[in-house]
């Protein structure tokens, strides 16, 4: 392999002195050698072979060289450079639509010129419309390996990128870090892996490296993998070392009380996560558990036991949800269940101002309200807990990194951390437990409870729109409710969708009889508490609302969901709101209007929904259908903690990874340190959440 070009001088602070390419480096993250080393192609070119001329095919992407033998500016429709080459076999044309003198020099007569683009056919012959060009001399040795082409952007050309990463490259501390005893055999050293990922042979086969089956790439996901197993294995020993209340179960304790006073008998899967959790809550190690389990299948009341466990045992619980209308639904369930206990409820939300407010932080600072619910109010600074021993956060995923540390860290005063309860209705897939989770225990309830009837999903163009009315027709003058759901509140200018506001007024004309309400996030908490206390009380017949009504709404008379526009609603998202009906004993129908035409994506969507209301298969075909980032959103750490390795592709890396993972920790801590470092410097405390 030839040398590396030269690389450009290093840039030196101060910023403003920069460069314009450097400081796109710097934007683009790529501040240290090691960045630029792993700033991996996304494709490549083949600059290794000159093609003949006389052997062009339409629609080839080929190199040529040959010597100019015409450059005249043509002015007929619009200025253009068309250039003549010639070489031993024959003649092509340059087309330059846009250009600049200095291309005229360099493509002036007589020059020999090596070009690259796609051959058409054009009216005087073949011809390469804004090929790559640049002069050479005819000593000119041809590259020895492909030509990398990386992600960029419009301040750093890529002949700039290539010689800095090249110099890094050279540069970078890539010596073995891990014993040879933990690598999957066949793989070759991290150096050697990298540099030919940058510069690879012309005669490896192309699909190796695009599809990332090559061995170089195997060593990069596998190093990858390990890396972030040996950070989740790490965050879990650091817990082990530190203190957490114990909250020890008594036989005539508040949890007894509860579960002795409840209309119904937990299912079998409620009563053993309930006794895992209860185990967890005796250790003086703080829990860090993933509670998850399907739409329905009763994750509050096994968080209200967990909660009765705490307060038994004299320390407050916190429960965060993501929006105002979840937390209320768990603040009236959970007043239900321990008010006649004897338990004080505090309620935080953004809306409780003045008085109100303050009143219930002094409450919850003075002890006096044992559980606190409410959304992102509850981690505000003024907010001070006497004893908190729990803190269990609702649909965990629509809270970032940073606010889930906040809750945990109410404690951390009386250097003691929180027990943690993390809940959540779209169930992690066995890949993503394994990598984004596996720090957590988890536990699963996997069967919902008596009495709920399967929903029956159908899916309509919205040309059947009218029939749809018809049949929410019928449903009201039986004495049952629905949901229509739309994507908007109001008009938009960008996107033609049925909005909220003009769907509750065209429903409300088409059911005279019938009370028609409207739901969105705009309007007051107030207005939206009202609505809502009129559906969920049975006067209110038909309640047309955006998506906050995803989660947490429970009205067991409600028989049919109308989505419409479905095919721009997320698979989870679809699951979630289907999961408000079928809550009851009545047959329950979830019909998806979509506008045609469906993209494949769209298509994929809502065939998922028509053949299963299993959550973890929606989650299954989910993580296939976005990958694992999406689903994830990264962690809400604002990067994707997976750069290179694919969930779906490399579970034999993965299961590698997970299993030499503490060896490594265990024979060589040094090695597992520096590789975690290396891989994810700044990022491993999001793993930690």
């Amino acid at each position: 392999m030839p040398s590396p070009p030269p690389a450009p001088a290093a840039p030196k602070p101060p910023q403003d002195k920069l460069s314009a390419p450097a400081r796109a480096l710097r934007k683009l993250g790529l501040a240290r050698d090691i960045d630029l080393a792993l700033h991996l192609p996304m494709r490549y070119v083949d600059e290794t072979r000159i093609t003949p001329v006389a052997t062009l095919r339409d629609g080839d992407t080929a190199q040529v060289q040959g010597t100019v033998v015409e450059c005249r500016v043509e002015t007929r429709t619009r200025r253009q450079l068309v250039v003549r080459l010639a070489d031993d076999s024959g003649e092509i044309v340059l087309r330059l639509v846009h250009f600049y003198p200095s291309n005229q020099k360099t493509l002036a007569v007589g020059q020999l010129v090596r070009a690259r683009g796609e051959v058409r056919g054009g009216f005087f012959g073949r011809e390469m419309v804004h090929p790559e060009f640049r002069a050479v001399t005819a000593d000119a040795a041809l590259p020895q390996a492909l030509t990398p082409v990386y992600p960029s952007s419009a301040q750093l050309p890529q002949a700039y990128l290539r010689k800095a990463a090249a110099s890094a490259l050279g540069r970078a501390p890539l010596g073995e870090l891990l014993p040879a005893e933990v690598l999957p055999g066949g793989l070759p050293t991290l150096r050697e892996a990298l540099q030919f990922l940058h510069h690879p042979s012309p005669n490896v086969p192309l699909t190796t490296l695009e599809d990332h089956s090559h061995p170089a790439w195997q060593r990069l996901k596998f190093e990858e993998l390990l890396a972030q197993q040996l950070s989740q294995a790490q965050a879990q020993a650091a817990r082990a070392t530190l203190a957490a209340p114990v909250l020890s179960p008594r036989t005539s304790g508040l949890a007894a009380q509860l579960l002795a006073t409840l209309p119904f008998t937990l299912t079998a899967a409620q009563q053993r996560v309930v006794a895992e959790i209860r185990t967890d809550l005796a250790r003086p190690q703080p829990m860090h558990r993933l509670l998850q389990g399907d739409v329905g299948s009763g994750k509050t009341v096994v968080a209200a036991l967990a909660a009765a466990t705490a307060m038994g045992a004299g320390w407050q619980c916190a429960l965060m949800a993501p929006t105002e209308i979840l937390a209320e639904q768990h603040f009236r369930k959970l007043v239900q269940w321990l008010e006649p206990l004897g338990v004080q409820v505090a309620w935080l939300t953004g809306s409780r101002k003045g008085k109100a407010r303050t009143a219930m932080v002094e409450r919850v600072a003075s002890g006096e309200a044992m559980l606190v619910v409410g959304t992102h109010a509850v981690i505000q600074h003024d907010v001070a807990f006497a004893r908190l021993g729990l803190a269990i956060v609702d649909e965990q995923h629509r809270f970032g990194v940073a606010q889930r540390l906040a809750l945990r860290q109410k404690l951390q005063e009386q250097a003691l951390e929180p027990h943690l309860l993390m809940m959540s209705a779209t169930p992690i897939p066995r890949t993503l437990a394994m990598t984004y989770f596996a720090d957590l225990d988890v536990s699963t309830i996997d069967e919902l409870p008596p009495g709920r009837t399967p929903i029956v999903t159908k899916v309509f163009a919205d040309s059947r729109r009218e029939q749809v009315v018809a049949r929410i027709r019928d449903e009201v003058a039986q004495g049952k409710q629905v949901y229509w759901v739309c994507p908007l509140v109001e008009e938009s200018e960008h996107l033609d969708l049925q909005n909220a506001t003009a769907t509750h007024a065209e429903l409300g004309a088409a059911l005279p009889g019938a009370r028609v309400g409207l739901l969105h996030g705009r309007m007051a908490a107030a207005e939206k508490a009202a609505v809502m206390s009129l559906f969920t009380g049975g006067q209110m017949q038909l309640l047309v609302a955006t998506t906050v009504i995803e989660v947490g709404v429970d009205v067991p008379n409600a028989s049919l969901m109308v989505i419409e526009h479905a095919e721009r609603f997320g698979l989870a998202q679809l699951h979630q709101l289907r999961g408000r009906v079928g809550r009851g004993e009545v047959a329950s129908v979830c019909v998806l209007l979509y506008t045609p035409p469906l993209s494949a994506t769209g298509k994929a969507r809502l065939k998922a929904m028509a053949e299963t209301n299993d959550g973890f298969e929606i989650a299954r075909r989910d993580l296939d259908i976005r990958g694992p980032g999406e689903f994830m959103g990264a962690r809400q750490s604002g990067d994707a903690l997976l750069r290179f390795a694919d969930l779906q592709a490399d579970g034999a890396l993965l299961q590698h990874a997970r299993t030499v993972a503490p060896r490594l920790l265990r024979e060589h801590p040094q090695a597992a340190a520096a590789h975690v470092q290396r891989w994810l410097a700044g990022r491993a405390e999001f793993l930690k959440a």
